[in-house]
């Protein structure tokens, strides 16, 4: 289980900052006392499962689609845009 500190702003609610340390979330807290609180949080590590894939790699949509085509434009060819 892991823990971290959140300061917040107790007029407006507005976070301040995520502290992985709770000395950091007195010392902010201290720069304006009457006006921050800091509280602990806590979340657990999930278990991380690993999977392997034998099929290809691509969508099922990307096989067999044409080459792309580059259009350009040379300078002085193309029409103006008037707002």
């Amino acid at each position: 289980m892991n823990e971290y500190w959140i300061v917040k702003d107790r007029r407006i609610g507005k976070i301040i900052a995520h502290c992985g340390d709770i000395n950091d979330a007195i010392m902010m807290v201290g720069f304006d006392k009457d006006n921050r609180s800091y509280s602990r949080h806590r979340f657990i590590v999930d278990q991380v499962i690993d999977i392997t894939s034998t099929t290809d790699k691509q969508l099922s949509g990307q096989i067999g689609l044409p080459a792309s085509q580059d259009f350009y434009i040379s300078e002085g060819e193309g029409q103006p845009v008037i707002v």
